[in-house]
């Protein structure tokens, strides 16, 4: 039985607040969604400490700026001083006293948080929306793990530069910092457990090679054509991780020199190790690499972006008769499925544009970012196992709507069994928002909305001279040669 908006059991852990914050808890729309973290965090991980940093007195515990930080991640654009409004009217309505009214305070707060609390909370977060989701994602009974990189833009501040410097095809001062991450799905869940964080120019091996112990015996891993080489698909299978990547396009594949013909455009191949020693890898690493190994490489017909292309996959799951070829292939496909989350993430959430100043703060933005994105997943995960549907099926951006409409209702709910059924209603809402099934659907990386005719902005914003009216400079130009002439 549900007592609160979100799970059960959250009044007695909210200590660091007292017991008049629970009973405020579901009037409260910033502590609302953080109720989430009733059922999934140790009451340990946001507890202050009893000394030491952190362990003073203050407005802004350790609970209660993380539980801010969060639900500012859920709301794109939300101002730091609107969050300290929501604090005030908090304190205000329960009778606590004053809250100051600048932003000063909560923004170091977030300084103080450890950034170590952040990635407690998002293995945590990820490991329970795989248990609610079960083996959806599953290979005969194996995990499947995704990887996949992108990038963020960071202020432009002289600490951001110096840490993330933005592409080296920008001139100074007229571009952003770049920061790189690699995170760590699951295919089941969709929910990111790691996140390996680092400037644009290392390479996508360079960024999975951080991210080799996070992977566990048994688990498949699932990328794209960056890391179908020799280093990650020698070694991971020692470790008991197989992997099934897309080959990349260096690489030539002739099917009359296979070793062993497994079927049409099916077969193993045998890879010897290059002369070249990997940067990755260490000199004891790389002399323990085996001199040659044994591949499978299967190719098919794809449409991609309204095209057709032969894709080909190369992986270390030999068996046919246990992984058939198109079990892999639809696999594979799934993977272009599960890369929508990046524009989730990205997109809708607005994690795009990073808003704090320093790197180490900018590092924290990006995890609370992705905590905020698993509560949603631990949601949709909820309304998975209530339904019995598939993960795939539910729509991210309805979930975060629906969120958004029925917190504000379940707040307002003046009895237990009230918010019971708003509860259970928007279980069957993000239920019913099912994303239809659009096989081959044709969908352009293209905008479609025109820019402002605004000039850009090709040298540091001291020197830049604006011209005025500059819509005109063309016709002016024609009209002062025809004068010359």
């Amino acid at each position: 039985m549900k007592s609160t908006p979100f799970f059960p059991q959250w009044r007695a852990r909210l200590a660091a607040l007292g017991r008049r914050a629970a009973r405020s808890v579901r009037q409260f729309d910033l502590l609302a969604l953080s109720e989430h973290f009733r059922d999934l965090l140790p009451p340990s991980l946001l507890a202050s400490p009893d000394r030491g940093p952190g362990s003073r007195h203050r407005i802004y515990s350790l609970r209660l700026t993380f539980q801010c930080f969060v639900w500012q991640m859920l709301k794109p654009g939300t101002a730091c001083r609107e969050v300290v409004r929501a604090v005030q009217g908090l304190f205000q309505s329960q009778g606590w006293g004053p809250v100051d009214t600048q932003a000063s305070p909560y923004i170091q707060a977030r300084q103080r948080l450890p950034e170590s609390r952040l990635v407690q909370a998002l293995e945590i977060t990820a490991q329970v929306a795989n248990e609610r989701v079960g083996a959806q994602g599953y290979i005969h009974g194996r995990p499947v793990k995704v990887a996949d990189s992108s990038t963020t833009q960071l202020p432009d501040t002289r600490e951001n530069q110096a840490l993330y410097p933005q592409p080296s095809s920008q001139q100074p001062g007229c571009g952003f910092p770049l920061l790189k991450f690699l995170p760590l799905f699951s295919l089941s869940s969709g929910a990111i457990s790691q996140v390996v964080m680092a400037d644009w120019r290392n390479h996508d091996a360079r960024l999975l090679r951080q991210a080799w112990d996070w992977l566990h015996p048994g688990d498949v891993l699932l990328v794209d054509r960056a890391f179908g080489d020799y280093v990650t698909l020698a070694t991971l299978p020692s470790r008991g991780v197989d992997v099934l990547a897309r080959m990349h396009g260096a690489r030539r594949v002739d099917f009359r020199c296979a070793q062993k013909r497994l079927g049409p455009k099916d077969a193993l191949f045998e890879w010897r190790k290059g002369y070249q020693q990997s940067d990755i890898l260490t000199d004891q690493e790389w002399a323990q690499l085996p001199e040659q190994i044994t591949v499978r490489i299967i190719r098919f017909v794809a449409r991609i972006r309204g095209r057709t292309v032969r894709v080909t996959l190369v992986t270390t799951l030999l068996d046919p008769v246990l992984y058939p070829a198109k079990e892999l292939i639809a696999l594979y496909r799934r993977r272009w499925q599960l890369e929508l989350t990046l524009r989730h993430l990205k997109t809708t959430m607005g994690m795009e544009q990073l808003r704090c100043q320093s790197p180490a703060m900018a590092r924290k933005e990006l995890l609370a970012y992705l905590v905020a994105y698993n509560l949603i997943r631990c949601l949709m995960a909820e309304a998975v196992a209530q339904a019995g549907v598939e993960m795939e099926q539910l729509s991210f951006k309805g979930t975060v709507d629906a969120v958004r409409t029925y917190t504000a209702e379940i707040r307002a709910a003046r009895s237990r069994k009230k918010r019971e059924q708003l509860w259970e209603e928007m279980i069957r809402t993000i239920v019913a928002d099912k994303v239809p099934r659009r096989p081959g659907r044709t969908e352009p990386r293209a905008v479609k909305r025109r820019p402002k005719a605004y000039p850009l902005l090709n040298k540091p914003r001291r020197q830049f001279k604006e011209i005025p009216h500059r819509n005109r400079y063309r016709k002016a130009d024609v009209t002062r040669k025809s004068v010359k002439s």
